[in-house]
């Protein structure tokens, strides 16, 4: 299996003073850095995905500095960057393609939001037919509400990995992807 890194969304918006700030993005950032290096130092492929809003958004507005990679993860010339309109990485996108063009069929995944893009992102992986690991601590979520209730950003991480863990992807910390694969 030829495998590669596939960072979804890891955008300013998603920091402090970002326009849609997560809960501890920038510990997952930290995490995504070590993924990052690892597979820079061992020259395996690399895909960043990038979510640019259509007019009326309030994040990831083109042209702004939001909607910009993090500067500690930019993508180097070597790298392929796909940009995206829709929470789902394959959806109007040359990434299938990329992918294809390069023989990956195995993705290590990691990215924000857990609860849109990422999910989505992963349950189309598997349908698509790749083998994918989820890298749990390189993941960043928020708050949601629902039907009046507030649901804190720790118990949505949780819920959305229970429901792809096995049947979607096998979830891992970073720290057990680079001991264990």
């Amino acid at each position: 299996m030829k495998t590669a890194l596939l960072i979804i969304d890891v955008q300013n918006d998603y920091f402090p003073n970002g326009n849609c700030q997560l809960h501890e993005s920038e510990t997952a950032l930290n995490v995504i850095k070590t993924m990052l290096k690892y597979f820079r130092d061992h020259h395996l492929p690399i895909y960043f995905v990038q979510h640019i809003s259509a007019e009326g958004a309030t994040f990831f507005v083109p042209d702004t500095d939001g909607v910009n990679i993090h500067q500690d993860i930019k993508p180097l010339d070597s790298e392929k960057l796909i940009i995206k309109h829709s929470p789902n990485s394959f959806h109007k996108t040359n990434l299938q393609s990329e992918l294809e063009k390069d023989g990956i069929d195995k993705l290590v995944i990691c990215g924000m939001m857990t609860h849109m893009c990422v999910d989505t992102t992963v349950r189309c992986a598997k349908d698509l037919g790749y083998s994918n690991i989820l890298i749990s601590d390189a993941c960043s979520t928020k708050d949601l509400e629902w039907n009046g209730m507030s649901l804190p950003a720790s118990i949505v991480q949780k819920v959305y990995f229970a429901s792809i863990d096995g049947s979607f992807a096998k979830i891992v910390t970073g720290e057990e992807y680079l001991t264990y694969y």
